[in-house]
């Protein structure tokens, strides 16, 4: 099953980024990496972010661990991208927060043809 989870993760055209409670990058899928020019995995996403940016990441997993139903806060809008980014948490099956990750959401209509097995 983890190996279908992982093909899930790295097949989607979209960047992710996972990390774990102290932030530090656990996984980061072909998009990220190539979005982003650099794999950080086994290091801590506040690194490369300012000290505001940092801020708001702490922010935000306080108001995860505030209340189980929270769990994804819009965080970015790139309009050169047309692109909406979010941080959602990441729970185990007892709903305790074990982590989050990045997700984009990018607002192009798709270019593909519909159903194009070409």
């Amino acid at each position: 099953m983890e190996q279908l989870f992982k093909s899930i993760l790295e097949q989607d055209k979209a960047p992710i980024v996972v990390c774990d409670m102290e932030s530090t990058v656990l996984y980061m899928n072909p998009s990220a990496i190539a979005r982003y020019k650099i794999d950080l995995t086994g290091r801590n996403v506040k690194s490369c972010h300012p000290a505001a940016a940092c801020e708001k990441i702490d922010k935000v997993l306080q108001w995860f661990r505030k209340d189980r139903n929270n769990n994804i806060v819009y965080t970015f809008r790139n309009n050169e991208e047309n692109k909406d980014v979010y941080m959602v948490a990441l729970r185990d099956d007892s709903g305790n927060l074990i982590g989050y990750y990045e997700k984009h959401e990018y607002r192009n209509r798709e270019t593909m043809s519909l159903y194009d097995l070409c």
